[in-house]
């Protein structure tokens, strides 16, 4: 038989066809078509961005926890994959991954919690003064003039819309604004590429919503595709028909309505003591039952069980005396408190998930000042010294920014400190539970505002602290917390699917660089095109534009009116912080101790009213599951819950395609 290649032809074809699996396996995933596709996409998702979820429909599809468009686009990618036309050149398993890490970090840039909450907030002040002529002389003086555009057609015209960007105007408030942004995203990433260990590695943290692109995505020799598990599918099937026909009902009456959106069941009674119970809402949604089927059952039993609680004490205040209130509008300082009860779960949380890294942080410290360092970071996102560099740098310009701004020392290292903590914080909820959606118990100004008194601070400090807001401006993953959080779970990710992690987080920073110049170009022209009234979430007395709207006014009582600190206030954040530590010791000493300290802080945040029901059907279904089929049937059942929330997703990206078809007329 005459062969038919050459002696060591058929070495060099075999090497050459291997060739690009050890580059991208040398890559680590993050290879260069990756890159490139990553920020295609990205440039196609920022404008669509704008036009969905603010110009048109005002619905979150860049941000939110999980996040639609990402999913959405990784399922697509992942459906081609398996075409025969992508089956040579097919994105691996890694690849696809990788596009998604770079997605669900930075897209978020453009929605209402970010660039379009930053943008608008400074030139609101000057555009609402005019029908407020006692600003002026109360507190607009002490806005910088490097906030923010103080010419007047420069800024009707923002709100106006129908006119272009005057740049000349805009150089230096972008400069100082964008750079304050870049820094606080930096510094944090910094700081969670130093507990990236301890939170994956250490602590082995079970990062729920991480699972779903995992269990979603496999390899099929080299090429990533969707996954074949019935269950899967099954869970996917079942949620996409439920969640269409909902939202096809709000919008054709005769459809039948499944309420799977909320339907109140029992109404609020306005009087007495069960008063302080609310009304009773069914939320089904899908996606949410799913999540917590897979989150730790001792999490999800803590969070209803803390709901519970919470309307327990709410009955025993109206029954002392108090007046009757809606408990999720309970935000007064009187007992119970329930946001400043969550509050001091933030910040004892804060401290607690430090103490448990301690031992992390200290031989961190001392492998600094060692010549074989390099060893301990090997698996990081950033090597530890540059990660404590970038971290005091960005620390110092934040400050600075303060300082310029009219700020004391004591009063930056504050709110820049709280800032930090509470994205930390919120990245951890995300890490060991998913909870990122939930929105933040009190923001960062009533922390510093309502407990210390506006009295104690200077008018500057006062503005500088509203004019920062954005930057915590509620949590519910629509705001700049989300990216961090988003950070983390890829953190995650990359170590599961043996992604070069520190790559990937080098790709991911250029690419939030690029989303926050091109976003903010697409947003500051967009508005001026429509003007922010003219916008779907501009025109809206809902967020952003009701918080927008409602700061300088609140500035202005609070400079005009100057507050004492409130004791009641204080309180409820103490004993919030000691329940919490309390609840913690009690986990970690005994094993049986059923209540997670995260549970009692979920309660106290707004919008857990909503979250009760599909939490408490979730832990229901797992108990029941785990009872009567053991762990071999929920290993069995969890592609079905990944299934839900992935059929959620789907829906929810379709009907947001046809608002950007249809110019949101639908």
């Amino acid at each position: 038989m005459i062969p038919s290649t050459s002696p060591g032809e058929g070495d060099a074809q075999s090497q050459a066809v291997s060739a690009p699996s050890e580059e991208r396996d040398r890559a680590g995933g993050v290879t260069a078509r990756a890159i490139v596709i990553a920020f295609v996409l990205l440039a196609l998702l920022l404008p669509v961005s704008f036009l969905v979820s603010i110009a048109w429909f005002e619905q979150s599809f860049v941000s939110g926890v999980p996040a639609v468009a990402q999913m959405d686009v990784l399922f697509l990618l992942a459906a081609l994959m398996g075409l025969p036309a992508f089956r040579k050149c097919g994105l691996t398993r890694r690849e696809l991954l990788v596009i998604y890490s770079v997605l669900l970090v930075c897209a978020p840039v453009v929605c209402t919690g970010i660039l379009f909450i930053l943008i608008p907030k400074i030139v609101t002040y000057f555009y609402l003064a005019r029908a407020n002529p006692a600003w002026e002389t109360t507190f607009l003086h002490f806005v910088p003039r490097w906030y923010a555009p103080t010419e007047i057609n420069a800024v009707e015209t923002f709100f106006v819309g129908n006119a272009r960007v005057p740049w000349s105007l805009w150089w230096t408030p972008l400069a100082a604004w964008l750079s304050f942004l870049a820094a606080l995203f930096l510094g944090a990433t910094c700081l969670l590429s130093i507990l990236k260990r301890q939170w994956v590695t250490n602590e082995r943290l079970s990062f729920p919503t991480a699972q779903i692109p995992l269990e979603m995505i496999r390899d099929d020799r080299g090429v990533g595709r969707l996954s074949l598990a019935p269950a899967f599918w099954l869970g996917l099937g079942l949620s996409f028909a439920l969640s269409f026909m909902s939202s096809l009902s709000l919008r054709v009456p005769s459809v039948p309505a499944i309420p799977l959106n909320g339907v109140t069941i029992i109404p609020w009674q306005k009087v007495g003591p069960l008063a302080g119970l609310g009304a009773f809402d069914l939320l089904l949604a899908p996606w949410m039952i799913a999540l917590a089927y897979i989150v730790p059952k001792e999490l999800s039993f803590s969070c209803w069980f803390f709901w519970l609680v919470r309307l327990a004490l709410h009955v025993i205040a109206i029954a002392a005396g108090a007046s009757p209130q809606r408990p999720e509008e309970w935000w007064d300082s009187s007992f119970p408190a329930p946001y400043y009860q969550g509050t001091g779960a933030v910040l004892a949380l804060g401290v607690w998930v430090l103490w448990l890294a301690r031992r992390h942080l200290a031989t961190l410290l001392r492998a600094l000042f060692r010549p074989a360092s390099d060893r301990l970071d090997r698996d990081a996102p950033l090597g530890y010294r540059w990660a404590v560099i970038g971290l005091c740098l960005c620390l110092a310009w934040m400050v600075a920014f303060c300082l310029l701004s009219g700020c004391r020392l004591v009063f930056a290292l504050l709110l820049v400190g709280l800032i930090l903590g509470y994205y930390v914080m919120w990245a951890r909820l995300r890490a060991e539970t998913g909870l990122g959606f939930l929105a933040f118990p009190m923001e960062v100004f009533g922390v510093v505002l309502t407990p210390f008194g506006s009295a104690l601070w200077r008018p500057s400090e006062i503005v500088t602290l509203f004019s920062t807001r954005w930057t915590c401006e509620s949590g519910e993953g629509n705001s700049l917390d989300t990216t961090t959080a988003n950070l983390v779970e890829t953190f995650k990710i990359a170590d599961a699917a043996n992604i070069n992690v520190r790559r990937l987080t080098l790709v991911i920073i250029a690419g939030f660089v690029f989303a926050v110049a091109f976003g903010t170009y697409i947003v500051l022209t967009g508005t001026y095109h429509f003007g922010y009234f003219g916008t779907k979430a501009g025109g809206n007395w809902d967020y952003p534009s009701l918080q927008t709207r409602w700061d300088p006014v609140a500035i202005f009582e609070s400079i005009a009116n100057p507050a004492k600190p409130n004791a009641g206030s204080i309180i409820a954040i103490v004993v919030g912080a000691a329940v919490t530590i309390l609840i913690g010791v009690l986990r970690l000493r005994f094993y049986w101790w059923p209540l997670h300290p995260i549970g009692y802080l979920a309660a106290n945040c707004w919008g857990w009213n909503l979250y009760c029901v599909p939490f408490f059907l979730g832990w229901l279904s797992k108990v029941l599951v785990i009872r009567y089929g053991g762990l071999r049937l929920y290993r069995i059942t969890v592609p079905v819950a990944i299934g839900l929330i992935v059929g959620s997703m789907l829906n929810d990206g379709l009907w947001s395609v046809l608002a950007l078809l249809f110019r949101g007329r639908i």
